[in-house]
C-alpha cells in the first residue's frame, strides 16, 4: 500500500472534508463529485481539475495547505462526458448550482486542457478569472491518437488502464515521486470503464484551444524539467500560445508535482493567485485533534516568510500568555514551531496566525 494513502495528512483530510455528489444534468447518471473546503464567503474560489488518472482527492495536499491560508478550494471529479462542449455545458451548470459567477481554475494535464476549453466556451460572458495549467497542453493532436478517440468506449477497462499506465514514469525514482505514482495508480484502479473511456476520449478527441478567445485571462504555466508525459514540443507550443503567461518551473516532480512536490506547487499558487484573503477566517478542526497534529499542520502548511507569530486566544478573543516561537530552517524552506503549550482553559480555544502582523487565519479546536 502506498505511503500517501496511509499518511496522517490524507487520513485527516478524508475524515474532515466531506465528499459531495451533485447532479446538474437531466441525466441522473452524470454525478459530479467534489470536495469544497474553506470560507464559503469567498465567491471566486480556486477549482482543481484532475488528469485522466486522477480523482478529486489527488489535490488533498493543496486543500489542506490553501484553506489554511484563507483560500476556498474546490477539487472536482467529473462525470462521464464524451465531448468538450458537453463537458463545458455541464461545468457551467455546476457553477450555477454552486452560485459561483467567476472562478480560478487549476488544471492538471487533461484538467488543464478542459479549463482552457471552458474559458474559451464562456469568453462572451467570462466565468474564468485566471488559469494555472500544470503539465497541460493546448492541442490533443500531440498524443497521435485522434483516430482512435471514438473507439475508447468499446475497449475493456484493463486495456484503458494499460494505455494510461504507459505514460507513467518508470525506472529509479526518489521516494516521494514513487509514492505519488503509487497513489495515482490506486486512484486509477477506482475508476470504472466508462469514466476512463470518456476521459481518454476527451484527452484525444481532435480539438485545440483558440487563444484569441482567452487572451485577457491571466495564465500561469506550471511544468517540470524532468521526465513527464508532456513532450518538449508540447511545452514549447504552450509557451508560444501564451507568450505573456507566468511560468512556474519545477526542477523535478514528474507527472504529478501536486503530490510529490506539493510544497513548491502550493507556494507557486499562493504567489500567483489573488484568491487568498487577509481578513480573519475561521476553519474548524475536529474537536479531538491532538496537539501534535495541530503542530504538524502548521509546520507543513504554513507559508515561509509569512508567519510571524502564533498564540492561543480564548473563546472571547482574549490573548493568552501561552505564546509560541516560530523558527525557520532555510534549507527546508519551511517554518517550524519551537514551542506550543496546551491552552490553560478547558473551553474552546483558537490559534491565531499572524501574517506580516495581520491576523489572517484562525483554527479552532476543543481542549
Amino acid at each position: 500500500m502506498g505511503e500517501i494513502k496511509v499518511s496522517p495528512d490524507y487520513n485527516w483530510f478524508r475524515s474532515t472534508v466531506p465528499l459531495k455528489k451533485i447532479i446538474v444534468d437531466d441525466d441522473d447518471s452524470k454525478v459530479w463529485s467534489l470536495y469544497d473546503a474553506g470560507p464559503r464567503s469567498i465567491r471566486c474560489p480556486l477549482i482543481f481539475l484532475p488528469p485522466v488518472s486522477g480523482t478529486a482527492d489527488v489535490f488533498f495536499q493543496q486543500i489542506l495547505a490553501l484553506t489554511g491560508w484563507g483560500y476556498r478550494v474546490i477539487a472536482l471529479q467529473y462525470p462521464v462526458y464524451w465531448d468538450h462542449l458537453e463537458f463545458c455545458d455541464g461545468f457551467r451548470k455546476l457553477l450555477d448550482h454552486l452560485q459561483l459567477d467567476k472562478v480560478h481554475l487549476f488544471g492538471a494535464s487533461l484538467g488543464g486542457f478542459l479549463a482552457q476549453k471552458f474559458a474559451e466556451y464562456t469568453h462572451k460572458s467570462p466565468r474564468v478569472q485566471s488559469l494555472i495549467l500544470c503539465n497541460s497542453f493546448s492541442d490533443t493532436s500531440i498524443f497521435n491518437q485522434t483516430w482512435t478517440a471514438n473507439s475508447f468506449w468499446l475497449m475493456p477497462a484493463f486495456m484503458l488502464k494499460k494505455i494510461v499506465l504507459g505514460n507513467f514514469a518508470s525506472g529509479p525514482l526518489d521516494p516521494e515521486m514513487a509514492d505519488g505514482i503509487d497513489f495515482m495508480v490506486d486512484r486509477l484502479e477506482s475508476l470504472g470503464q466508462s469514466e476512463l473511456a470518456s476521459r481518454l476520449t476527451l484527452n484525444c478527441q481532435n480539438s485545440y484551444v483558440e487563444p484569441h478567445k482567452i487572451r485577457d485571462i491571466p495564465v500561469t504555466i506550471m511544468d517540470v524539467f524532468d521526465q513527464s508525459a508532456l513532450s518538449t514540443e508540447a511545452k514549447e507550443e504552450m509557451y508560444k500560445l501564451y507568450p505573456n503567461a507566468r511560468r512556474a518551473h519545477l526542477k523535478t516532480g514528474g507527472n504529478f508535482p501536486y503530490l510529490c512536490r506539493s510544497a513548491e506547487v502550493n507556494l507557486y499558487i499562493q504567489s500567483v493567485s489573488p484568491v487568498v484573503t487577509t481578513r480573519e477566517q475561521q476553519c474548524h478542526l475536529p474537536q479531538s485533534l491532538p496537539l501534535q497534529e495541530m503542530k504538524k499542520i502548521f509546520c507543513l502548511n504554513s507559508p515561509p516568510a509569512l508567519i510571524t507569530r502564533l498564540h492561543w486566544l480564548s473563546s472571547r478573543g482574549v490573548v493568552n500568555t501561552a505564546k509560541t516561537e516560530v523558527i525557520r530552517h532555510p534549507s527546508k524552506n519551511a517554518p517550524r514551531i519551537q514551542q506550543l503549550r496546551e491552552p490553560p482553559m478547558p473551553s474552546r480555544c483558537y490559534i491565531a496566525v499572524h501574517f506580516r502582523g495581520e491576523e489572517a487565519v484562525c483554527y479552532s479546536r476543543g481542549r
